[in-house]
């Protein structure tokens, strides 16, 4: 059974904060795997902001290169729009049988749960690993204390690394060289696409 963290995330683009975390299960939380699943369109984010799917889909599998334990996922593209965890996570079962799924996440991503499309279920049979989120706070509501109670979470011990797309795209458009919070690979292609300079 190969144990494997799905990590969701628009990834607009992905930077060596997403790497890090990554890395940071596989080696240090049991995890075999560490598929970035990249989201069409995440229901609590404006789709406008995004860059093209297949593009940032690219930036992924080079960030990830030629690792065993890193993938690049594009199953959301596949499924209906807007994508929803527990659909999704419901058609990979069925795809890989084999496979032992659990959910990689941000503290913050933690504590938004109650607004998630079949929460409950979702924590009860996917356990959820966490790493580090300063300054997150969590809400005072019954419906999310029932599902963090009821689910199986690990809190990870992973690095804090403050970077985040809205930093690098404005930095960017700024003039500024982003290149040390992005794989050598993923900045040349962005240089090379101009993307995020408007």
């Amino acid at each position: 059974m190969i144990k494997v963290g799905l990590y969701f995330g628009s990834f607009n683009p992905v930077h060596i904060g997403h790497i890090v975390i990554a890395g940071y299960m596989t080696e240090f939380e049991g995890l075999d795997q560490v598929w970035f699943v990249v989201s069409p369109q995440n229901p609590l984010k404006k789709k406008e902001t995004l860059l093209d799917d297949y593009q940032r889909l690219y930036m992924v599998q080079l960030a990830a290169g030629v690792s065993d334990k890193l993938k690049a996922s594009d199953i959301e593209f596949r499924l209906p729009v807007p994508s929803y965890t527990i659909d999704t996570l419901a058609y990979l079962g069925e795809k890989f049988p084999d496979h032992k799924f659990c959910l990689v996440m941000g503290e913050d991503n933690l504590y938004t749960l109650h607004k998630w499309k079949n929460g409950m279920d979702l924590v009860k049979k996917y356990p959820v690993y966490v790493y580090p989120r300063p300054d997150t706070n969590r809400p005072a509501s019954p419906l999310l204390d029932q599902i963090l109670n009821a689910a199986e979470i690990h809190q990870s011990k992973a690095p804090i690394i403050e970077i985040s797309g809205t930093f690098i795209r404005n930095g960017i458009k700024h003039g500024k060289n982003m290149s040390y919070y992005v794989p050598e690979k993923v900045w040349k292609y962005i240089e090379e696409m101009h993307f995020y300079e408007k």
